[in-house]
């Protein structure tokens, strides 16, 4: 079994943080996005893995990530030129593939981990695909799918105006070498891509054997702002463990569980968890409120700060009213205001500078 993580695309949904950077290594409780599927991947098993890039960010995926080696897998990055589609991806994929099982994770999703059962139902019943689940409230805003009572997919639905079930496509496969046949039986959609979509209703279609996993976790897309500040509440609060290897002055208070990073400095402050503050920064004068993530590097100088994503080297000094369901690029500089608004609400590239005045 071999595995393959889709990490390419523009990141749209998150400009302008992704005009500098790859949207799957925004971090989530301080780790990139994509590590975690890396992880859950490598948990089940499954160790030599492709990694999907695209010209703009590729380097960047590559240069963070590595060969494998910290997670014990041996990773291959394959370049996808143009953004294609999904089933584009595994096309260009198939000479690391070859004939072998494998499972499809994209990259800037996260799903709470039960890849062992999913693997073990796509062995048992011997399938061509095996297509994982959740139910969600607006399955018109998802790929939907049609299944009957032994959770065989009898048909897959993109974007339904009448959804036949709440049963929403997530961003997980495990396929079958037939998959490969079935790619190069479709033709590019509306939008000019080959859709996985089209690829499962084709197996559908000449009766091969698709069926379905139904997720009873949680599932996360991290695409858009909102959603990968709930992704980071949900880690921090279900992941997180206490831990200080930096230093904290006696006038400061932590409370609940709170991950403090070498090398950082926490003077006069309130920090109330779950938190996690990264290597080397350092916090004077400050309240961290619950459920925020601060990178390594940062200086927070009379901040107060809660649900909140801030990236590495970000710098917020002498603001002291509250930042709340923020998400602030690396480097990125927040300077003082004059006046005091109630709360302050951010969505900040990498190497911004904003003066509140």
């Amino acid at each position: 079994m071999k595995a393959i993580i889709l990490s390419g695309g523009k990141g749209t949904r998150l400009r302008p943080l992704t005009y500098t950077g790859a949207k799957q290594l925004v971090p989530v409780a301080n780790k990139p996005i994509l590590w975690y599927g890396i992880e859950s991947i490598v948990a089940a098993g499954i160790t030599e893995i492709g990694i999907i890039i695209s010209p703009e960010t590729g380097a960047e995926v590559q240069a963070k990530t590595g060969d494998g080696e910290r997670f014990g897998a041996k990773i291959t990055y394959i370049l996808q030129d143009q953004p294609l589609g999904l089933a584009h991806a595994v096309k260009i994929a198939q000479p690391f593939l070859a004939d072998s099982p494998f499972v499809m994770y994209l990259g800037d999703n996260l799903v709470e981990s039960q890849l062992d059962l999913f693997l073990d139902q796509f062995k048992t019943q011997n399938l061509d695909a095996l297509t994982l689940l959740c139910e969600v409230e607006n399955p018109s805003a998802f790929g939907v799918a049609k299944v009957d009572q032994q959770g065989k997919v009898l048909r897959l639905i993109e974007k339904p105006q009448n959804p036949p079930s709440n049963l929403a496509l997530v961003g997980v496969y495990i396929f079958a070498k037939t998959i490969h046949h079935a790619i190069a039986n479709i033709e590019p959609s509306a939008r000019g891509e080959l859709e996985i979509t089209d690829a499962i209703q084709y197996l559908i279609d000449q009766q091969q054997k698709v069926g379905s996993f139904r997720l009873s976790g949680w599932w996360l897309d991290t695409g858009k702002k909102d959603d990968l500040l709930a992704a980071n509440q949900i880690i921090l609060d279900s992941c997180l463990e206490s831990s200080s290897q930096g230093s904290v002055d006696e006038q400061s208070k932590v409370t609940g569980r709170v991950s403090i990073g070498g090398g950082s400095k926490i003077i006069n402050s309130n920090i109330r968890g779950p938190v996690t503050i990264g290597d080397n920064c350092h916090i004077e004068n400050c309240f961290i409120g619950p459920f925020s993530s601060i990178a390594s590097e940062t200086t927070l100088i009379e901040a107060d700060i809660e649900h909140s994503v801030v990236l590495k080297g970000a710098k917020i000094v002498h603001i002291q009213q509250r930042i709340v369901d923020s998400l602030i690029g690396e480097r990125a500089q927040l300077k003082p205001a004059t006046q005091r608004p109630k709360a302050l609400r951010f969505m900040i590239g990498d190497d911004s500078q904003i003066e509140l005045i």
